[in-house]
């Protein structure tokens, strides 16, 4: 239908995943569209699965304005895309479709949210010395582009079973210098890296965190633990971290970092980061009181 003279178009862009209710993304493009002033924008969240994905993204019209993807459809959204920038190509994964006139462009936000976060916690972008990477999946992926931008280049990834094929292949395109170990012994050796970052889901690295806990060794001076988890925090991991006496950061500076890139990438707007960071953190400690 048409636009009527003095209506105003609405401009839509939602979250979408499985399991979705624990999204902050609402909150984060909610603020950052306030502090715009974009008072014709709307976000909401919708629980949508791999299956369900390209019937979703078929059926929506000309006022969506872009899309934020959670896991289980990071991969998936990359074969759906029409066109992928770069990043997303490399990590094989897309966490943001933008509609063009050629179809959804893909982008990988995750990427922008990682070395961001590790920016404000010191890591400089010459940074040096050895990661443990705590998984081999989606989000892996970004850490290692992520680490590969700041300049480390040796990692080790710690994984339950085998460490995925195109992580390693990832980790040669960078040049890494890699090593497998299992997820149960890392902790025992986690006190010898200057960075330390769990990609697994809520709960997954609570059996390293027991036992990089009860070593007497303390981390090294400037080491930073980051988990890609934000809810439950401080989670076992965190708790680890800070008792070993490294700054630990958590997986909700890294959400509102690539949430400021996607909103740019949707408005054409840059957002406030403080703005942006204000509700997020509020609305955690509200939901978490």
């Amino acid at each position: 239908m048409p636009q009527q003279s003095g209506q105003v178009l609405i401009r839509r862009a939602a979250v979408l995943g499985s399991p979705i209710e624990h999204s902050l993304s609402p909150v984060l493009h909610r603020a950052a569209y306030e502090a715009l002033g974009l008072d014709d924008w709307r976000y909401e969240r919708f629980e949508v699965d791999e299956s369900a994905l390209a019937e979703f993204v078929g059926s929506l019209g000309t006022e969506w304005a872009g899309l934020s993807l959670t896991m289980p459809l990071k991969e998936e959204a990359l074969v759906l895309a029409a066109h992928c920038d770069p990043i997303a190509l490399q990590t094989g994964a897309v966490n943001t479709l933008v509609p063009t006139e050629s179809g959804w462009h893909g982008y990988n936000t995750d990427v922008h949210g990682v070395v961001a976060a590790l920016q404000d916690a010191g890591v400089g972008t010459a940074a040096t010395g050895r990661a443990l990477v705590l998984g081999s999946g989606a989000t892996a992926r970004s850490v290692l582009a992520a680490l590969a931008e700041l300049g480390v280049l040796d990692v080790t990834l710690a994984v339950r079973k085998d460490a995925r094929a195109s992580t390693l292949a990832q980790a040669n395109d960078h040049a890494m210098t890699t090593d497998v170990v299992s997820l149960t012994d890392a902790g025992v050796h986690a006190h010898g890296y200057d960075l330390v970052i769990s990609t697994l889901p809520p709960g997954g690295a609570d059996g390293f965190a027991g036992v990089a806990s009860a070593s007497p060794v303390r981390a090294r001076t400037g080491t930073v633990w980051m988990d890609a988890v934000y809810a439950g925090w401080p989670t076992a991991f965190a708790d680890s971290g800070e008792h070993t006496g490294a700054r630990v950061v958590s997986g909700l500076e890294m959400l509102i970092h690539q949430a400021v890139r996607q909103v740019e990438l949707m408005t054409g707007r840059v957002p406030p980061l403080n703005a942006v960071q204000q509700a997020g953190h509020a609305a955690l400690a509200a939901r978490e009181a």
